[in-house]
């Protein structure tokens, strides 16, 4: 892919979750959360030039903050939700103010450290950004999976989410 068609699916993915976040939405116990976070990993994996050739030290530590940054921004938000559950068992969340701020301090930082590689001169492909937003949806993904097991009514399974499944009894041998 090249770095136009790259950086229009980051802002796409990017409005797209924005926009979607102050919603309400059910999380399903049967979705599989890990799939676009792994499906943006391959994508920004699959691309040559991730690390700039002639500073791959520089560019090795930019790399390492950026996916850091991703991850922080990933827990941040993930923790800045409001989790609930209704009387029916289903589990909601929603975005808060604060997830907003997590989200404006995140692509700050991460603006801080594309401009800190230009001033040293090392070249930054979006590939780096990609993996940084996989790294940000898995761990809210995976957070928020680990924190609506948790409000699951007993007895239920949680599926995708790695909760148990109750099993009927077998007969008891007296």
């Amino acid at each position: 892919m090249s770095g136009l068609v790259d950086a229009l699916v980051i802002v796409a993915v990017a409005a797209l979750l924005i926009a979607r976040q102050f919603r309400a939405s059910r999380i399903d116990a049967e979705r599989r959360w890990w799939l676009l976070p792994a499906l943006l990993t391959v994508v920004a994996l699959r691309e040559p030039g991730m690390l700039d050739a002639h500073h791959p030290t520089a560019s090795a530590l930019l790399l390492g903050a950026e996916l850091l940054v991703g991850l922080a921004t990933g827990a941040g938000w993930a923790w800045t939700t409001r989790v609930w559950s209704d009387p029916d068992g289903s589990v909601w969340c929603r975005s808060s103010k604060a997830s907003a701020a997590v989200w404006a301090v995140g692509i700050g930082l991460r603006v801080g450290l594309f401009a800190l590689g230009a001033a040293v001169d090392v070249h930054q492909d979006s590939s780096a950004l990609l993996l940084g937003l996989a790294g940000t949806l898995l761990v809210r993904s995976g957070v928020l999976a680990w924190r609506a097991q948790s409000l699951l009514p007993a007895g239920t399974s949680s599926g995708a989410y790695g909760g148990s499944t109750i099993r009927p009894a077998g007969k008891e041998h007296v």
